[in-house]
């Protein structure tokens, strides 16, 4: 347990020869900005994720066999969002990969620009806004972030994709005969996914759709307050 703990501070607050550094907590305040847009996106979208396209390919499949709870133009308006995203973050990890702190900027900042325009479309609306309009402002920067987390490679913090993370838990436990290694890293991803859905959806349900957009906002510009010092240190170039 006492490596666990260690292990899941060390996340947060690195070494200063981590090799990932700044990267793993910046990383962490993602997996709680997926939380806060997913929560927005099921529960005063439909039933549909921005960042989850496992969820959305399912849910297309329900919807296509005559669920009622769920809309199949809405799963193909996420799944498409998040595939020209991803398109577009590809496009940033081939000009800025060579520079980890600087794709994640640029990431975050491009990301933030979308999450803004969301919130002013939240406030200028009143929420009525057309909801495909939502799911491709949320769905497109989601696409970005994970394309250009995939590329800054910092293990067990993918920001959006907890399935191999929690098997990982389990699978290299001590209990199953495993090196018990990254338990800490990997619940730390977990809870922040779990904390980032109780505030998203906590606002959604007792405040407004344009509350958790902003609260989203407000992390993502936390994120790029802290990406922006990557950016300038050379000890992420060339990795």
């Amino acid at each position: 347990m006492t490596a666990v703990i260690t292990e899941a501070w060390r996340t947060l607050h690195p070494r200063a020869d981590d090799e990932h550094g700044a990267l793993a907590p910046l990383l962490v305040g993602l997996t709680v900005v997926t939380g806060v847009v997913d929560a927005v996106s099921y529960l005063s979208l439909g039933h549909v994720f921005v960042a989850n396209m496992t969820g959305n390919v399912v849910f297309l499949a329900f919807a296509l066999s005559g669920a009622t709870a769920f809309s199949v133009v809405a799963s193909l308006v996420a799944l498409a969002a998040f595939s020209v995203g991803a398109l577009a973050g590809g496009r940033l990890t081939v000009h800025l990969g060579a520079h980890r702190g600087r794709l994640l900027l640029v990431a975050v900042a491009a990301e933030a620009a979308f999450v803004a325009v969301a919130v002013g479309v939240a406030l200028g609306t009143s929420g009525s806004a057309p909801r495909d309009l939502f799911i491709t402002l949320l769905g497109v920067p989601l696409g970005i972030q994970n394309a250009c987390v995939r590329r800054l490679a910092v293990p067990d913090l993918t920001t959006t994709v907890l399935t191999l993370t929690l098997t990982g838990v389990s699978a290299d436990s001590r209990l199953a005969g495993g090196a018990g290694g990254h338990s800490g890293r990997r619940l730390v991803s977990a809870l922040a996914m779990f904390g980032g859905a109780c505030v998203g959806a906590t606002l959604v349900l007792t405040v407004s759709r344009a509350a958790a957009l902003g609260t989203a906002l407000a992390l993502l510009a936390a994120v790029a307050a802290g990406a922006a010092g990557c950016a300038r240190s050379p000890r992420f170039a060339g990795s």
